[in-house]
This record gives C-alpha cells, sequence and structure tokens, in this order.
C-alpha cells in the first residue's frame, strides 16, 4: 500500500475541532500530540511573566488516493495557509502496520 503521514502542528485547543472537519471528508482517526514552541517568538513575556508557547500536532496515515481532501480541510479549518497559524506537510509512510482498516479503501465483505 501507498501511504502518506499528513502532520499538523496548530495553536493549543484547535486539533480536536480540525479532526472533526476532516472526519466529515473520511478522515477515520489520528492522534493528537502535546508540545510547545522552541522558535525565537514562541516565547512571549506579558508583565515580565514567561508564556509557554503550547502547541498540538496532529498525526493521520492517510493511503494517498485518499489524503487530498483531508488535506485541504485542515488547512481551510485551520487557516493554515496563513502565516502564524501553524504549518502542516506530508510525508511518505513506509512500512505502516497496526491499521485496522486500510485508509482510504473499503473494507471488503
Amino acid at each position: 500500500m501507498d501511504y502518506l503521514a499528513i502532520i499538523a502542528i496548530v495553536e493549543r485547543g484547535k486539533a480536536q475541532a480540525l479532526v472533526d472537519k476532516a472526519k466529515e471528508v473520511g478522515l477515520l482517526g489520528g492522534t493528537i500530540l502535546y508540545g510547545r514552541g522552541t522558535g525565537v517568538f514562541e516565547a512571549p513575556k506579558f508583565l515580565n511573566l514567561h508564556i509557554e508557547s503550547s502547541k498540538e500536532v496532529i498525526l493521520i496515515v492517510s493511503h494517498r488516493d485518499a489524503y487530498r481532501p483531508i488535506y485541504d480541510v485542515l488547512v481551510e479549518a485551520g487557516q493554515l495557509n496563513e502565516p502564524g497559524k501553524g504549518i502542516i506537510f506530508t510525508l511518505t509512510a513506509d512500512n505502516v502496520l497496526g491499521l485496522s482498516q486500510p485508509v482510504g479503501k473499503e473494507k471488503k465483505k
């Protein structure tokens, strides 16, 4: 099978809404991880207090033939084409195991 990993990094609190939108176009499931930004602009201060920049990382494995609607809805719903809203990218996913149903393919009866 030919799979892609879709990775989106968004502001904390935004990931679940994006995953819910992606389910409307065929996403079967994904994983949300928590992290923090480490870039030069990711450590703002307010009243001389450090404000941590929390992020959520969305990981999705999709069959290459089915990834585009999922990718597009994440970009649109998360406004990821605008600076400062997050980033999204894909990577080739080799040796994929553990999926309960082939992603992007119907179950055979």
